[in-house]
């Protein structure tokens, strides 16, 4: 069985489409998402449209707790927008509340057994979920994603993609469907074949055009929402 990994789409269904379009072309039969479905971009709707003709399975990131912060009050709405542009108040406004709830309520991590091959799905890490690992992290770091008993432990959020093979399991950082932070322009993730345990990190291109268009209208004021999406392209 071939399973996708993602993570950190953003709301960026732009870069989603392309992916799920490589996913089919993969033999690809199940989905798990590490979560940050909300965030920056501005169609999280249209992501969580596209994910539901997946089976799939979901925790959450980082960015779904801001939501449930902006709900409960406890994060300032323009401080956050400053930061981040207007991807979460647009969430608000586009999901259902059961979508919100969903996405609220998912673990923080969860651990899913196919065909022998056990995952461990984290967002940050497996000891905290807002904890950025990167390519070039302490060894002893990455070394702390050894968990006896688990064949891959995928993590996400810090948008660089990697490997780190440990003793007991494999660490990979899949990587940002919607906002690379290596190159723009490219969604990253991951697809594992659980009959046989290999497994190949993805970078599918996509048109950032229109979604830069979409920024230079609703957030011309956040420079960052733009430039990270052109980040190192030729």
């Amino acid at each position: 069985m071939k399973i996708a990994i993602l993570s950190d789409i953003h709301g960026n269904h732009y870069a989603l489409e392309q992916v799920l379009k490589a996913a089919k072309q993969n033999k690809v039969e199940k989905l798990l998402v590490l979560g940050d479905i909300v965030g920056y971009y501005y169609h999280p709707d249209k992501v969580l449209s596209m994910l539901d003709e997946w089976d799939y399975e979901l925790i959450k990131g980082n960015h779904e707790k801001l939501i449930e912060g902006l709900l409960n009050n406890t994060i300032d709405a323009s401080t956050l927008q400053k930061k981040y542009g207007s991807g979460h108040r647009m969430a608000l406004d586009k999901l259902t509340k059961t979508q919100i709830t969903k996405l609220i309520s998912a673990s923080e991590k969860k651990e899913i057994t196919l065909n022998d091959t056990t995952i461990l799905m984290c967002h940050g890490t497996n000891w905290d979920s807002d904890f950025y690992l990167y390519p070039d992290s302490d060894q002893k770091l990455l070394e702390k994603g050894n968990v006896v008993g688990v064949d891959f432990v995928v993590i996400g959020h810090s948008h660089y993609s990697f490997v780190h093979r440990n003793t007991n399991s494999t660490l990979i950082n899949v990587g940002s469907v919607g906002q690379s932070r290596s190159v723009g322009g490219i969604a990253n993730w991951i697809v594992i074949n659980t009959r046989n345990n290999c497994f190949e990190l993805k970078a599918t291109p996509y048109d950032v055009k229109p979604l830069i268009e979409e920024i230079e209208r609703i957030d011309p004021e956040v420079n960052y929402l733009k430039k990270i999406l052109i980040r190192n392209n030729p």
